[in-house]
């Protein structure tokens, strides 16, 4: 008995102490970084006081769905994608608890899917349909690459261990959509890619939010602008959820 006390005593004793480094004067200890490279300040060393910085490298590891036409969690749980951010952060309040985030983004979407799209290069239309039970049409992935910069609001607590959230947007260019399928011809797979939509949306907008612990958060995004221009297409706006990791 006297034993498991003492156990508990020093486990309270252990946790009250560790609960004292807040990232902040003289408990400021290297060991408690909230990313990879936060101690990294660039070619100079850091003033003193200066404030803290977080979020300047993140990458969003996304599952990728649309909504309007088609409704969400359609698609296959293979849909995953890849954003990263290069951000500046830019203290808005003296402990940094108010920032404000602006960079440039690189995001990777991919959408597996098991109907097909039949585009219509006359029309200049794409419509996403239900496969013919009768096609040797199998299964099928629509991807693109686009750079977009994002803006966002930061709040957070003042400390190493601190809670986030943050709200922005991004606006940007889509540089290039994949469409693949795959079928079966004579019991052979055959794949089949085609780069570009005849009425592929180039400027994209969206507007995401970030909710976490330190340098990790649950990540969503939603797109205003449709995929596809023509009214006589699909109407689909691409969705995002995920986790995120700040490294810096």
């Amino acid at each position: 008995m006297v034993k498991q006390g003492l156990v508990l005593f020093i486990c309270f004793i252990t946790l009250n102490s560790y609960a004292q480094f807040d990232g902040k004067g003289e408990y400021e200890v290297s060991r408690f970084r909230p990313g990879a490279m936060w101690s990294f300040t660039g070619y100079r060393p850091a003033k003193p006081g200066k404030p803290n910085k977080y979020d300047r490298l993140i990458f969003d590891v996304t599952y990728n769905d649309w909504t309007g036409e088609e409704d969400l969690f359609k698609n296959s749980w293979a849909s995953i994608g890849l954003n990263t951010n290069l951000m500046f952060d830019v203290p808005l309040t003296e402990g940094n608890t108010i920032a404000l985030g602006i960079g440039v983004s690189h995001q990777y979407t991919n959408v597996r899917h098991d109907n097909k799209f039949i585009i219509d290069e006359v029309e200049n239309t794409s419509i996403y349909t239900l496969k013919d039970t009768s096609d040797l049409f199998k299964k099928g992935t629509f991807s693109g690459n686009s750079f977009a910069i994002p803006l966002e609001l930061r709040f957070r607590k003042e400390s190493w261990r601190h809670f986030k959230f943050h709200i922005g947007g991004k606006i940007g260019y889509q540089v290039n959509t994949i469409a693949k399928t795959v079928t079966t011809i004579d019991g052979h797979k055959v794949v089949n890619k085609r780069y570009g939509f005849p009425d592929a949306n180039q400027l994209i907008y969206s507007a995401h939010v970030r909710l976490g612990l330190r340098n990790w958060a649950l990540f969503a995004s939603y797109n205003f602008n449709r995929i596809f221009s023509s009214a006589q297409s699909t109407k689909l706006n691409a969705v995002q959820m995920g986790l995120s990791i700040s490294l810096f």
